[in-house]
């Protein structure tokens, strides 16, 4: 009996242990330095399989996001105590040092129901250091324990049934960090891309059961953000309700292109300019020649032919799969159907010169 006694003590004395554990704040030292060989070494999550954020880790999602062969995105941000964010109507906001965004990538084995099966593939980091954003992946192990540094990128095996009920085989591809800044570049410095006034102002179920506005959730530690009724919002791409056409395909741009087709992106040298905001028709690409396709052109003249998506720079090169040709460059190993679809019937309705 007293072994007994002894065994029950023991094991309340590891579940404190655990709990204190568990409780322990973001290791914030850890963000400030090189990168840690383990995810779990952030303390970012209170549970080895990240799925459950630590205090000051708060959820997000977008309006829109960046595609990624269909997988699921889990999206969350660190502001360390004490800091704060600083709000902007028409770009990225400003992130205090220390701050972290953090996005997993994830597939269910029947995407039809996402909620089950699901697998961690990667992790990555974005973490705002003294001397700016600096970019690091995980990979999780196939038991979902542990998710470990790839410096040099990482090819994962992986399989899953699509929400249309088609099978998907591909070695998912960790990028490696020259790759990271290939779409987080920003006059040659890494920097964020989703966390805008127009993709976050939506609900969000939270899981204290409260849904919120996510511009009202992040008053909390972002300054100088007005009331969500007064702060820009992307209507939802994919969701006809949401929006006109135009602007629907034009925030499916912003997303998936801009970053890099902006004055300021890597790939300014196209003259193109796919930011939502963007009012000269030109440079969006309306009748515009290209600069520097190359075979990317596809013997086309224009990015954008006006009520001719066939002849559009823009639809050969999403609707390719071919080195030199796709559009994005990185980030998938399919075409994006449902945009192939949005642009079309977008540049399909536009006025045709007479």
């Amino acid at each position: 009996m007293r072994l007994f006694a002894f065994l029950l003590a023991a094991l309340a004395l590891l579940g404190v242990a655990a709990a204190t554990t568990r409780a322990r704040p973001v290791n914030a030292v850890a963000l400030l330095g090189p990168p840690q060989e383990t995810l779990a070494a952030y303390r970012l999550f209170t549970d080895g399989g990240a799925r459950a954020p630590n205090a000051g880790v708060t959820p997000y999602d977008l309006n829109n996001a960046l595609y990624a062969d269909g997988a699921m995105k889990f999206r969350y941000v660190f502001i360390p105590p004490g800091a704060r964010a600083s709000y902007s109507a028409d770009d990225v906001f400003e992130f205090p040092v220390g701050a972290a965004l953090i996005k997993t990538f994830a597939i269910a084995a029947d995407m039809r129901r996402p909620a089950e099966s699901v697998r961690y593939l990667e992790t990555r980091l974005l973490i705002r250091q003294r001397a700016g954003w600096v970019a690091f992946a995980y990979v999780w192990n196939e038991d979902q324990t542990e998710a470990r540094l790839a410096p040099i990128g990482a090819e994962v095996p992986v399989q899953w049934i699509d929400e249309a009920g088609a099978t998907v085989a591909l070695n998912w591809r960790v990028p490696n960090r020259n790759q990271c800044k290939g779409c987080h570049d920003r006059d040659g410095r890494i920097s964020p891309i989703g966390p805008t006034a127009r993709n976050l102002n939506k609900d969000h179920l939270y899981r204290d059961g409260a849904t919120e506005n996510q511009l009202v959730r992040w008053a909390a530690f972002l300054d100088g953000a007005p009331a969500p009724s007064e702060a820009p919002r992307a209507p939802a791409s994919f969701d006809a309700a949401s929006g006109p056409l135009d602007a629907r395909a034009r925030a499916y741009l912003d997303v998936n292109c801009a970053h890099c087709h902006n004055p300021h992106g890597p790939a300014s040298v196209s003259g193109l300019d796919l930011r939502a905001a963007n009012p000269d028709p030109v440079t969006l690409g309306i009748r515009k020649r290209p600069i520097a396709a190359g075979r990317g052109a596809g013997e086309r003249l224009y990015a954008i032919a006006p009520g001719r998506p066939d002849a559009s720079i823009l639809l050969y090169r999403m609707q390719s799969l071919e080195p030199g040709i796709m559009m994005p460059e990185l980030g998938r190993q399919h075409t994006d159907g449902a945009a192939i679809a949005l642009i079309r019937e977008w540049v399909a309705g536009m006025d045709a010169p007479r």
